[in-house]
């Protein structure tokens, strides 16, 4: 980078805000539930300022990029979708201005669509995918609305969403799942987790295969704490092989997570043949905001 960056990844309900150095070292961060759905009309400048004024201030040369739901319809203006296949040219070329006062600007990063059958969207991962530096892979970023993308010669060229974190935050807290269901223990975690990859290889699919998490302990043969470790491995197998419908089997999966979900889904994807390269939410972001404010127009 030619110079410091101040770096937001801006979501719905969070903020991750960084400063980064020339050399692309992280020298400051602040995380905070400021997302969109916390900024009036016409409040992000002031949003900005709470996130990321005093990095300004460290840093008064630095350019200011900003990526995630900041650029979506609800956010602070829309940067329109990017199609597949898309290099890091592409997305750096399609950014677009705004104003944070009269003498500073910043740049907001679009997000890619995907018409591959049904049409797909992200907005914020793309830059994840972008740090992994691939020319030819699969990467996989974990999440509420889970993203498989297929990366070629260095463009995004494909991918598609799974509604994993949301379904199972469904299943476990709204459905009649989570009537047995009672907090884990250390041995439940690992029962449940256990039983559920399992069953995500058992023919039935997942309407089939969920209703276990309540018959297994009526049954006497599963501890109700087992009930969300059971659930969560088998969305997560659900949508393994789902991908890998999409996307082929027994690859090389460039796994962006870190904590619970590095290893769940590094767990089920070993399950499944898989050999498993993790690399950290923020790693990837940094590296990727980096790579996209170096192509940024002048």
């Amino acid at each position: 980078m030619p110079k410091p960056l101040i770096a937001l990844d801006w979501g719905t309900t969070r903020a991750r805000a960084f400063l980064i150095s020339e050399a692309g070292a992280v020298l400051e961060r602040r995380i905070a539930d400021r997302g969109i759905q916390s900024v009036p009309a016409g409040g992000y400048p002031d949003a900005f300022a709470e996130l990321a004024g005093d990095f300004r201030q460290a840093a008064p040369d630095a350019a200011i990029v900003l990526a995630g739901m900041v650029g979506s319809r609800n956010g602070w203006i829309e940067a329109r979708y990017v199609p597949c296949p898309a290099s890091p040219a592409e997305i750096a070329a399609a950014a677009i201005k705004v104003e944070l006062d009269a003498q500073t600007t910043a740049t907001i990063l679009p997000g890619l669509s995907c018409d591959d059958g049904a049409f797909d969207v992200m907005r914020g991962e793309e830059t994840l995918i972008v740090g992994l530096g691939l020319s030819d892979g699969i990467a996989c970023l974990p999440g509420t609305h889970s993203k498989w993308a297929e990366i070629r010669q260095g463009r995004i060229t494909r991918f598609a969403s799974f509604m994993t974190g949301e379904i199972y935050g469904l299943l476990r807290n709204d459905s009649i799942l989570a009537r047995l269901a009672e907090a884990p223990s250390e041995s439940d975690t690992a029962e449940g987790a256990a039983r559920g990859r399992a069953a995500a290889g058992r023919a039935g699919g997942l309407l089939n295969t969920a209703f276990a998490a309540r018959t297994e302990v009526l049954a006497g043969r599963m501890a109700g704490g087992a009930v969300g470790p059971y659930i969560s491995a088998l969305l997560v197998g659900q949508e393994i092989a789902g991908a890998e419908a999409l996307f082929g089997k027994g690859q090389t999966i460039h796994l962006v997570a870190d904590g619970a979900l590095a290893e769940s889904y590094g767990a089920g994807l070993q399950a499944r043949g898989h050999t498993v390269q993790i690399v950290s939410p923020e790693a990837a972001f940094v590296a990727g905001i980096g790579r996209l404010a170096a192509g940024l127009p002048a």
